[in-house]
């Protein structure tokens, strides 16, 4: 391939999506479909999914950490069970697939540019494991890939009311994930770089009124409530290790998450956007760079700016087209399935729970949806012989709400509480505190803080053996309480994720 080779694309008409291309892409949307479908109900729930319908049932405009929207829909897939949940997981990646195909198209990028961009995020370990269950990661994706298109679009067509779509995707998505901050960021600096004449119109600055007003509920929520965000941004960046933390994930991020294989693809796209036939494009050069640049300097997870590697998967796709315009190289086809098949193995529950134990200490997110009717129906044994008002306290949000969601059909139907995440800001329990029912990861030593007798009941197991977060959680019964729930509740309560 030649540098020289350049791309004339005419921005006032609209990108080349044919009949000729909607087939290759649609064969990589239904093969990503057929197999996340094969598997999506192996294990069982994530404990995030419990999270969220627990939260759909407590309606508001925020939680502790995350917006209102997620849980909203949660709670409406969740009339189809866990099913529901995860045909929405499934349906908002594959939107994921034709969104990135089409920024693909924007870039001036036909048949095979677009068929290599919808197969690396079909085969990308970042977008594959999102999907797995339904959550913000997911939803995040989503809006980010659509907005990256819809800005794209909004320049090539170059009049103010083709801004209006990216406002009202932003804006949603604001009330989804905080961190589509950053995605606004980088293009806004994208844009002062490189298309400043853009910034001289209304067009972008109706998008970002646009989105701002659609965010201001979140954000009132936040303000009214001592900006419970805010802290548990702090508390995770505490956690990570501060922007020292944060970096060490970069590399992470680009190799392995990004996906082994698809780092040429990336690279190759970082130098056409810099070189002359991507000029027309360069703004997009910053989304990723500014969006990794804040993770790091805040200190959070390198993957919120994840999915921005979209843009250099679609720029490195249209680079390989223009070098081999009648059919993409046969080592490309090879690596995005090779990848594709890498990546469900390593973030699908694909193995036995006993096998996928191997692969648990690189990628524990598919055992943590193992086992949860297991330990509910333990604790249900464990509180059987307890009063009705006994309640139960637990050491994470996931326990309380697994305990919440499959608890009445194994027998327990007495409060259910916990000091993290949302489940603190809701409250402790009426009655008293006198006997409580602990589950979870709790030091010894904390529990005396609370209760004068603390008895240890049973540890929590999963057959064959099987390991994952919960495997070292154990069950207590707690007597004589050194204060009232009131008292109390100020010090049980803590960031999720954060341990006591």
């Amino acid at each position: 391939m030649s540098g020289s080779i350049t791309l004339s694309v005419d921005r006032s008409t609209a990108p080349a999506v044919d009949r000729s291309t909607l087939l290759p892409v649609a064969v990589v949307v239904a093969v990503a479909a057929a197999v996340h479908g094969a598997v999506a109900m192996r294990y069982g729930w994530h404990p995030d999914e419990f999270y969220y319908v627990v939260g759909g049932r407590h309606l508001a405009w925020g939680y502790v950490d995350h917006p209102p929207l997620v849980p909203l829909l949660a709670r409406v897939a969740a009339l189809g069970g866990l099913a529901g949940l995860r045909l929405l997981a499934i349906a908002i990646h594959l939107g994921c697939i034709v969104l990135a195909a089409l920024l693909a198209a924007e870039f001036g990028g036909r048949r095979n540019a677009q068929v290599i961009t919808a197969a690396a995020v079909a085969a990308s370990p970042l977008f594959m494991g999102a999907a797995m269950f339904f959550g913000t990661t997911v939803v995040d994706q989503l809006i980010w890939i659509a907005v990256l298109l819809l800005v794209t679009r909004a320049l090539r067509v170059g009049t103010v009311p083709a801004w209006l779509p990216a406002g009202l995707v932003a804006g949603v998505g604001l009330e989804a994930k905080q961190t589509v901050a950053l995605l606004l960021v980088g293009i806004a600096v994208g844009l002062a770089l490189f298309r400043r004449e853009a910034l001289r119109t209304p067009g972008p600055w109706l998008a970002a009124a646009v989105a701002a007003a659609l965010a201001a509920p979140n954000l009132v929520w936040n303000a009214q409530h001592g900006w419970p965000s805010l802290q548990f941004a702090q508390a995770m960046s505490v956690r990570m290790g501060g922007p020292l933390g944060s970096l060490t994930q970069v590399p992470v991020l680009l190799l392995l998450y990004a996906g082994p294989l698809l780092v040429l693809l990336w690279v190759v796209g970082v130098g056409w956007l810099s070189s002359p036939a991507g000029r027309e494009y360069r703004w997009i050069l910053a989304v990723p760079v500014v969006a990794l640049l804040l993770c790091v300097i805040s200190g959070g997870r390198s993957y919120y700016a994840g999915p921005a590697l979209v843009v250099l998967f679609a720029a490195g796709a249209v680079r390989v087209e223009a070098g081999n315009p009648d059919r993409p190289p046969r080592g490309w086809a090879a690596a995005l399935v090779g990848l594709f098949v890498g990546s469900a193995m390593f973030c699908l529950p694909v193995l036995p729970p006993a096998a996928a134990q191997t692969m648990r200490k690189v990628n524990p997110i598919p055992l943590e949806t193992y086992g949860w009717p297991q330990l509910v129906t333990q604790v249900a044994a464990a509180a059987s012989s307890l009063p009705p008002d006994v309640p139960i306290f637990t050491s994470n949000y996931g326990e309380a709400s697994a305990l919440t969601i499959l608890g009445p059909g194994a027998g327990i139907n007495r409060p259910v509480v916990s000091g993290d995440g949302s489940f603190a800001h809701w409250g402790p329990p009426a009655g008293s505190a006198d006997t409580v029912l602990c589950v979870g990861r709790f030091p010894m030593l904390k529990l005396r803080q609370y209760w004068s007798q603390v008895s240890y009941v049973r540890s929590i197991w999963f057959p064959g053996g099987v390991r994952n977060g919960e495997s070292a959680a154990k069950i207590y019964l707690c007597r004589g309480a050194r204060g009232s729930w009131e008292t109390m509740w100020p010090r049980m309560r803590h960031s999720s994720g954060v341990g006591y």
